[in-house]
């Protein structure tokens, strides 16, 4: 297992991710329905709106997990939040930085990850759309396309630009 290494502008990345009060707070209908939404769409048991701070990654929204948080050392959204679009993981038994994750060895045996990251009002990468499958996948273009549109959502709800109308 790899842990990610940390953004380049993580001081920033972290003040701007406490200045927007998301961590800890209560579920939002806003939230869980984009998640909800996403794994109808892609056929997916896994979707989740994750925020990575110091040390974990907490989940905003989530459908399938009864979590509510994980480590950020083994989070795939540690991952996902160093690039600027989409992460995939095709197969995370066959990628080196996940085959021995306790997600992918453990229950709930994820193989599959897709994340769009989520930015904060002034494009800091705190988080992401994402989701899950116990198997190997691959997205098409529409897939992709929805997984963008969700996360535009997602992010003008973190802005606090989303009306709950607007949202799936």
């Amino acid at each position: 297992m790899t842990p990610a290494p940390l953004p380049p502008d993580e001081a920033q990345r972290l003040r701007a991710l406490h200045e927007l009060l998301l961590l800890d707070t209560p579920a939002e209908e806003k939230f869980d329905r984009v998640v909800r939404f996403a794994a109808e769409q892609l056929d997916v048991p896994f979707a989740l709106v994750s925020l990575v701070d110091e040390n974990r990654q907490w989940f905003k929204a989530r459908h399938g997990v009864q979590s509510t948080e994980t480590p950020r050392d083994i989070a795939f959204c540690a991952h996902a939040i160093l690039e600027p679009e989409m992460f995939v993981v095709e197969d995370a038994s066959l990628d080196e930085r996940f085959a021995d994750n306790p997600l992918v060895t453990e229950a709930p045996h994820l193989r599959f990850y897709a994340g769009m990251p989520v930015n904060a009002p002034g494009g800091e990468r705190i988080g992401t759309l994402c989701v899950l499958d116990r198997k190997p996948r691959k997205l098409g273009v529409v897939e992709v396309a929805v997984l963008q549109a969700l996360r535009d959502l997602v992010n003008d709800a973190v802005a606090g630009k989303a009306d709950e109308e607007d949202l799936p």
